[in-house]
C-alpha cells in the first residue's frame, strides 16, 4: 500500500514525525506507524515504574509477602498448637490438643487501588529523552513504594496492640504486666499487646531545639525538666532505652518460643545516628574514655563499622545482638490524615472504629517498632496497571500508574511498640496500653486484624 506521508496531527510540535496524541493503546496490537504515532513507550515505562517500586520498597521483604495472580485474598493456613499429656494412663483418651484449630487467616486486597499520576503537555520526551522518562517512572515507583512502605509499618504497631491468640503465653516473668498510667516504666500489658514505656524515649531522635514534654502527670519527663531543651547527653540515654527494650523484647521472644531469625526495629534516621553514635565524644571530658559501640571496635563487641563508612545510606543497617536496626522515613511516629496513606478516615463514623492506616501515631508517642517478618502479611496483586489519555481540551496527556494491595496480621506476639510515655490529660483508666490504643485510634476503637475463614 502506498504511503501518503505523515498527516499534521500525527506529527510532534516540533515536526520531528513523531506519534504524537492519539487513541492507539500500547497493547491493542495496532501497527505504529508515523502516521498513526502510538504509545509504545507506555509498556517501556511501565517495566521502569516496577523496577523502581522494587528498588525502593523496603518494608514488604520484611514481613510474610504474597502475590497474587487473580482475586482479592488470600487464605494462611493456622495449625494451633500441638497437646502434651505427661503422663498417658491405661484407658485415657487423648483429644487432640486444648488449643488445635484447621481454619486459616484470610487476608484481603484494600478496597480501592493507590495511584502515582502526572500530566505532561509535551508526551514526546517520553518516547525521545530516556533521563525524562526514566526520572517520572522512578517519582512513580518511589511514590507507590513510600506509601506501600508507611502502610505496612502502621499495621506493623497495630499488631502489637492487637489481642493475642488463645493458646498463647506471652511476657518472662516480671515483665508485661498491667502498668497504670501512674508509672508505665517498663513492658505494659502483656496480654493486649507488647508495649514498652519510658519516658526518656522522648529525647530520641528529637529535633534540634526540641524541649520535654511534661507527660505522666509528672512536672518534668525524663532526665530533663518540662521545657528544658533536651541535651546531648538525654539522647544518648535515649538511644541506650532503645537497645534494654530490644534485649527484654528478644528475651520475650525466647520466652514463648518464637523464631529468633529475622528480627527487626525500624527507628527514624536521625534515632538511628544517635544509636550509631554511642560512644563518640561529644565534650572534651569524653575524649580520652571514648569508646564507640558502633565503631567496629572489636573491643567494644565488634559493633557496626568503622567511622571511615558514613552508613547514612537508607539501606544501611545496624545489628545488635541478633536484631537488625533499621533507619527509615516510614516508620510510624507521625499522625496521618484522612486518606493519607490507604483507605480510611482519621475517625470513622458510625461503629467507632479505628481507620485502616491513617492512625495518630505521634499523639500514641510511638518511638520505634519492632517486628519478626511472621507478625504481618502484605498481599499484592499480580502487575502494575498503567493508563495514558490525550485530553484536546487540556491540550496535554495524563498518565497513572496504579497498583493493588493489603495488610493484615497474623501473629500479634511477634510484634512490639517502643514509646515514649503517655499523659495523664488523656488516658483509659486503666493500662498505658489502652491509652496507646485510644490515641492512635483518634478515640476509635481496635477490632481484631486478624480475620479467620
Amino acid at each position: 500500500m502506498a504511503y501518503d506521508g505523515p498527516t499534521a496531527d500525527s506529527f510532534a510540535a516540533t515536526g520531528a514525525g513523531l506519534g504524537y496524541r492519539t487513541t492507539t493503546a500500547a497493547t491493542d496490537g495496532t501497527p505504529t506507524t508515523m502516521a498513526t504515532g502510538g504509545k509504545l513507550w507506555l509498556p517501556i515505562w511501565s517495566g521502569e515504574v516496577l523496577h523502581a517500586y522494587d528498588t525502593y520498597n523496603v518494608f514488604e521483604g520484611l514481613v510474610d509477602h504474597k502475590t497474587i495472580s487473580s482475586g482479592r485474598e488470600m487464605l494462611f493456613p493456622r495449625t494451633g498448637t500441638v497437646g502434651l499429656k505427661a503422663q498417658w494412663g491405661a484407658g485415657e483418651e487423648l483429644l487432640g490438643g486444648e488449643n488445635a484449630v484447621s481454619n486459616q487467616f484470610k487476608i484481603s486486597l484494600d478496597n480501592r487501588p493507590m495511584a502515582a499520576h502526572f500530566e505532561l503537555d509535551n508526551v514526546d520526551l517520553m518516547v525521545t529523552q530516556w533521563e525524562y522518562r526514566a526520572e517520572l517512572a522512578r517519582q512513580a515507583g518511589l511514590r507507590l513504594a513510600s506509601t506501600r512502605d508507611k502502610q505496612i509499618a502502621s499495621y506493623i504497631a497495630r499488631a502489637a496492640l492487637e489481642a493475642k491468640l488463645p493458646g498463647i503465653v506471652l511476657g518472662p516473668e516480671g515483665y508485661g504486666d498491667n502498668v497504670t498510667n501512674a508509672g508505665m516504666e517498663g513492658a505494659v500489658d502483656k496480654h493486649d499487646g507488647q508495649v514498652y514505656c519510658s519516658a526518656v524515649l522522648q529525647a530520641l531522635g528529637a529535633d534540634t531545639g526540641a524541649t520535654w514534654t511534661a507527660k505522666n502527670g509528672n512536672a518534668g519527663a525524663g532526665d530533663g525538666s518540662s521545657g528544658n531543651v533536651i541535651s546531648t547527653a538525654e539522647r544518648t540515654t535515649a538511644a541506650l532505652k532503645v537497645l534494654e527494650f530490644i534485649e527484654t523484647w528478644m528475651v520475650h521472644l525466647q520466652t514463648i518460643n518464637a523464631p529468633m531469625e529475622q528480627v527487626y526495629c525500624a527507628v527514624s534516621p536521625k534515632a538511628f545516628q544517635e544509636i550509631r553514635s554511642l560512644g563518640v565524644a561529644r565534650s572534651s571530658s569524653d575524649v580520652i574514655n571514648a569508646q564507640p559501640m558502633f565503631g567496629g571496635v572489636a573491643e567494644a563487641g565488634g559493633l557496626g563499622a568503622p567511622f571511615t563508612q558514613g552508613m547514612f545510606a537508607l539501606q544501611d543497617t545496624l545489628t545488635y545482638m541478633g536484631v537488625i536496626i533499621m533507619k527509615s522515613n516510614h516508620c510510624p511516629i507521625k499522625n496521618y490524615g484522612n486518606v493519607e496513606i490507604g483507605e480510611g478516615a482519621v475517625s470513622e463514623t458510625g461503629d467507632g472504629q479505628a481507620s485502616r492506616y491513617n492512625l495518630q501515631w505521634a499523639d500514641a508517642g510511638v518511638k520505634a517498632i519492632c517486628w519478626q517478618r511472621a507478625a504481618v502479611a502484605s498481599l499484592s496483586l499480580q502487575g502494575l496497571k498503567v493508563d495514558t489519555v490525550d485530553d484536546i481540551r487540556r491540550n496535554s496527556t495524563f498518565t497513572c500508574a496504579s497498583m493493588m494491595g493489603g495488610t493484615g496480621v497474623l501473629r500479634p506476639e511477634l510484634s512490639a511498640l517502643f514509646v515514649d510515655g503517655t499523659s495523664s490529660d488523656d488516658n483509659d483508666g486503666t493500662t498505658s496500653i489502652g491509652y496507646v490504643r485510644k490515641k492512635a485510634a483518634n478515640g476509635g476503637t481496635f477490632d481484631a486484624e486478624y480475620t479467620e475463614a
